[in-house]
């Protein structure tokens, strides 16, 4: 069983910078892309971005692009999200999550193709 843990969540002026962890423990596969999505309430949980296990390809949100990066390090089980220029419309709670199969943008950008999820962390963006 894999367990995802995320850390780095808080309040932040809009205009800041926040990176959120994720760290996987248990008995990982030996590939999985990572992704991260948000929910705001009331809304949908929806696809933020996501890496391959190489870490060359990454899948962004169009609208994301530019002010999110993902990066990951697969000696220490851990993804990171990069985010910066936030805006108060980023509040949201984050969620890693691991996919055992996707391979491409098509896939990673399904939530219903994660095996596994974290149990969030709070960004929250003050005007």
């Amino acid at each position: 069983q894999v367990q995802l843990v995320e850390s780095g969540g808080g309040l932040v002026q809009a205009g800041g910078s926040l990176r959120l962890s994720c760290v996987a423990s248990g008995r990982t596969p030996s590939t999985y892309v990572m992704g991260w999505f948000r929910r705001t309430p009331g809304k949908e949980r929806e696809f933020v971005i996501a890496i391959s296990w190489s870490g060359r390809s990454t899948y962004y949100a169009d609208s994301l692009k530019g002010r999110f990066t993902i990066s990951r390090d697969n000696a220490k089980n851990t993804v990171y999200l990069q985010m910066s220029s936030l805006k108060p419309e980023d509040t949201a709670v984050y969620y890693c999550a691991a996919s055992y199969s996707c391979s491409d943008y098509d896939c990673a950008i399904s939530e219903r193709n994660y095996n596994t999820w974290g149990q969030g962390t709070q960004v929250t963006v003050s005007s």
